[in-house]
């Protein structure tokens, strides 16, 4: 029974199609052989929209074809725009995260260094001639004295910058150095990238100790860096001190750890960097 009607029904559109597309033909037809104007122009509203229907039908899977092949295109062209924009923001983000990585270390290397904008005048180079440490001493001669310029008070640094005494006595060509780890050595000194500040101070053996730190809430550690500080008018500002080994004990430089060093001359007291 179904069957029955959906043959009935394919073969009605059949015919309907057949004599859709012999309209076209007697349309022709009366316009070569009877040329009849009101008879075509009646014709023709009622061909003309039919075999306008007929052409949409028949050309709809090349157009349908075509719009896919086009959109197909678009598409593609769309993925790989995505993909270039894809690669430009990787670039892009890569890029931005070396500029952080870059300005966090150059804040971690303002901190660690913490050091004013001022130079000294000069420095004397001179070659370590002596080391004693008897006594709780801890003392060094240096192949430089007053016809070089050198002159007590003056600060003595190994050849990267750290400091290494203070000069105590001065000769025409050698002068007398009180390393940090001597018994007299009692220097303001502050804690890199704060406002903290402390004594350090030589008690003759290798490792001086903290006596005294300006925040009783600060905490010291291993591994925190130790600046001096011009509070106490004697030192410089900003040299390299030493660092923490554990809540007490600092480790610095030792005379016999020295080979040449630089004593170091300023244009304005209490700075250096």
């Amino acid at each position: 029974m179904n069957a029955n009607k959906l043959s009935s029904r394919v073969y009605s559109l059949v015919k309907s199609a057949a004599a859709a597309a012999v309209l076209p033909i007697l349309f022709i037809y009366i316009m070569i052989a009877k040329p009849d104007y009101k008879i075509m122009t009646t014709t023709a509203h009622v061909i003309l929209p039919v075999a306008n229907t007929i052409g949409d039908i028949i050309t709809w899977p090349i157009r349908a074809v075509a719009g896919a092949a086009q959109n197909i295109r678009e598409l593609s062209n769309l993925r790989a725009e995505n993909e270039e924009l894809r690669v430009r923001l990787d670039e892009a983000l890569a890029y931005k995260q070396q500029c952080d990585i870059a300005v966090l270390e150059n804040q971690k290397l303002a901190r660690e260094l913490d050091i004013v904008q001022s130079q000294p005048r000069q420095a004397i180079v001179a070659d370590v001639t002596y080391d004693n440490s008897a006594f709780h001493h801890s003392t060094f001669l240096i192949s430089r004295g007053v016809a070089d310029g050198v002159a007590p008070g003056q600060v003595v640094v190994s050849m990267d910058g750290q400091l290494a005494g203070i000069i105590t006595d001065t000769a025409p060509r050698f002068s007398r150095v009180r390393g940090l780890t001597d018994t007299n050595t009692n220097i303001a000194v502050r804690i890199v990238g704060s406002e903290v500040y402390g004594f350090l101070q030589g008690n003759g053996s290798s490792d001086p100790t903290m006596g005294f730190f300006s925040d009783p809430e600060f905490q010291p550690a291993r591994g925190i860096k130790l600046l001096t500080s011009n509070i106490s008018g004697v030192l410089p500002n900003g040299i390299v001190v030493g660092k923490m080994k554990n809540e007490t004990d600092v480790e610095v430089l030792h005379p016999s750890e020295l080979s040449r060093v630089m004593v170091l001359q300023f244009d304005a007291p209490g700075e250096y960097k």
